[in-house]
């Protein structure tokens, strides 16, 4: 996994932001309009300390029931309009924020889809879960809240400190001596808050993948009996995690402590001094309840600047680790252009050299100027030592990496001039390690097909790989596999995953090492039945055991990062002692 640690040295929170306006432009009228709506909601609360300032210095001073009642209804009415205007705000944003929290989720997994294998290989998938979940959910909130309440409270402590002063210069600078103060303990808190939020959401990260994986692995848990290690391992991390929280709450309680209570003392002091100015009739007394409602009023804009800057900058953060992956680009490689001659038809390897991206600067590279050509129709099977490089080879074929050097071709066309799209079209792939996905067998299978699979290609394709026991299942092909196919043993597995290759009746054939979980018997009827697909196709098969590598009608050696022989089985038996003893040590251990 690489290293998502960061701090708040070069980033600004508003630029980090302003990445999400493509996502919030589509809805930016209606967030707009709730805008002016909040606004206009405490505007009107702002009126409140008016209308009292009318109803004591006018019908209370002269003793008018009828003006109190009038100047209740009147307060009324403004509470019911701006509890309404409040609504009605809620109201505009609850569904386009949705539709971006959505859309933005959306182009995350499209994108994750589209990554090179070697990005998912440096990433952590608790990473890459919380990125989707935990922080687009903060951005949701963001949108919602503190974007418009930013704006909303700015305007309305604007408002209220003009309306305090127009009441009284005095009080109002009075009220104003605070502000110096809260405005440093901000700058403060929000670069220590940024750097404690981003560290608290890495954190989260790495929790979520412990959990995934030792759901994912809990048969390897429990079988070695770690699970107290595994806890121990949690606790550890979760523990972690509350430090920083604590850290992060520790914080927010400190620029409280300084919003609150600074405005707190300014309001005590104003309403000393308006009540001196009262008594020696410098001031009505109706203005210096205006004046302290106003205030009064202003305390939750004030109050909330710590709350909603912690949120600014948890999004910020959500952001930039969003956009940490948005940014990610698939490995460029040149795309070129080759006629194709008959010489060059089938799968060929020219000069392919690879190195791992992240792999050290004075390593070797894995693969190092392979050359090997396979014919139309023609099985070759791939043989070398454990670490040879032979599943990095059959995994440049379909691209999920790209070369470093060198080129391959289908037919002649260099695999770096189609599409992915079409590339993959024209190749099957079966992996040692199977992968199926919580979906029926046949939607597993049916994976491997075209757009609009026959009913007899399942069947087909279930027959060659031997996979008769998918009609026992309780559901037959339409039985829910669970998680990861857990609840089938490795052979099932593998042999669903050999049947996912070749239902399409692909024109190229990648097979990693795919009966290496079948009994001596099984392996012997899918061979029988996988004999008649490559007949019809062109196969590279990565192969450790003899029998497998009789299915090939000839066989590459790799050593050393590169093909170091090729021939028939028979013959690379009685010409290379490499391959000779790899042969010998795979046929005594099929016997055991």
């Amino acid at each position: 996994m690489p290293t998502t640690r960061a701090t708040t040295e070069d980033r600004s929170a508003v630029r980090s932001l302003l990445r999400l306006w493509p996502y919030v432009r589509p809805v930016r009228v209606r967030l707009f309009g709730a805008a002016v709506v909040a606004v206009v909601a405490s505007c009107v609360g702002l009126v409140i300390p008016l209308v009292l300032k009318w109803v004591v210095d006018g019908p209370v001073a002269d003793g008018d029931p009828a003006g109190v009642w009038l100047g209740a209804l009147y307060l009324l009415l403004l509470g019911f309009a701006e509890a309404l205007l409040f609504g009605f705000r809620r109201w505009l944003v609850a569904r386009p924020l949705s539709g971006v929290e959505a859309a933005m989720r959306a182009d995350l997994y499209r994108h994750l889809q589209r990554l090179p294998v070697s990005f998912h290989d440096r990433w952590a998938s608790g990473q890459l879960l919380s990125r989707g979940t935990t922080d687009l959910m903060l951005l949701r909130m963001f949108l919602a809240f503190p974007l418009t309440f930013l704006l909303v409270n700015g305007v309305t402590i604007l408002v209220g400190v003009i309306i305090m002063l127009v009441q009284d210069l005095t009080l109002g600078l009075v009220i104003l001596v605070p502000a110096v103060p809260v405005m440093v303990t901000c700058v403060i808190f929000e670069k220590r808050y940024a750097d404690v939020a981003r560290l608290a959401q890495d954190q989260v990260g790495d929790l979520t993948t412990v959990v995934e994986e030792s759901v994912l692995g809990i048969r390897v848990v429990k079988g070695f009996g770690r699970h107290r290690s595994q806890a121990r391992a949690f606790r550890e991390l979760s523990r972690t995690l509350r430090g920083t929280e604590l850290h992060k709450a520790r914080l927010l309680a400190a620029i409280w402590a300084v919003i609150v209570a600074l405005p707190e003392v300014a309001i005590g002091a104003a309403l000393v001094l308006g009540t001196v100015q009262v008594a020696d009739g410098d001031l009505s007394a109706g203005t210096l309840v205006a004046f302290l409602s106003t205030a009064l009023a202003l305390r939750w804009p004030v109050d909330s600047i710590g709350f909603l800057l912690a949120m600014s900058q948890e999004a910020a953060t959500a952001t930039e680790r969003y956009f940490e992956v948005m940014d990610a680009r698939p490995e460029g490689a040149q795309v070129s252009a080759s006629a194709t001659r008959a010489e060059e038809r089938g799968i060929r390897f020219d000069g392919v050299r690879f190195r791992y991206p992240d792999a050290p600067a004075d390593a070797p590279p894995v693969l190092e100027h392979v050359d090997l050509h396979i014919r139309p129709g023609e099985s070759m099977a791939l043989v070398g030592a454990t670490g040879s490089g032979k599943t990095t080879l059959t995994a440049l074929v379909p691209r999920l990496h790209e070369l470093t050097g060198g080129r391959i071709t289908l037919d002649g066309v260099d695999i770096t001039a189609m599409p992915r799209e079409e590339l993959r079209s024209l190749i099957s792939v079966a992996f040692e390690e199977p992968t199926l996905f919580s979906a029926s067998v046949g939607e597993n299978v049916l994976m491997g097909a075209g757009d609009d699979p026959a009913p007899e290609d399942l069947d087909r394709a279930l027959a060659i790989a031997q996979a008769d026991f998918v009609h026992a299942l309780p559901q037959g092909a339409d039985t829910q596999v669970g998680e990861q196919g857990l609840s089938l043993s490795g052979g099932q597995r593998q042999r669903l995953a050999l049947a996912r290759a070749v239902v399409g009746r692909p024109r190229f054939l990648v097979l990693d090492d795919p009966l290496s979980a079948l009994d001596v018997h099984t392996e012997a009827a899918v061979e029988a039945a996988l004999r008649r697909v490559l007949a019809e196709t062109t196969a590279l098969i990565v192969a450790h055991r003899p029998s497998t590598v009789l299915l090939a009608d000839r066989v590459a050696l790799l050593s050393g990062g590169r093909i170091a022989a090729v021939g028939t089985h028979h013959e690379l038996l009685r010409t290379d002692a490499e391959y000779a003893h790899l042969m010998s040590g795979a046929d005594e251990e099929a016997h055991r």
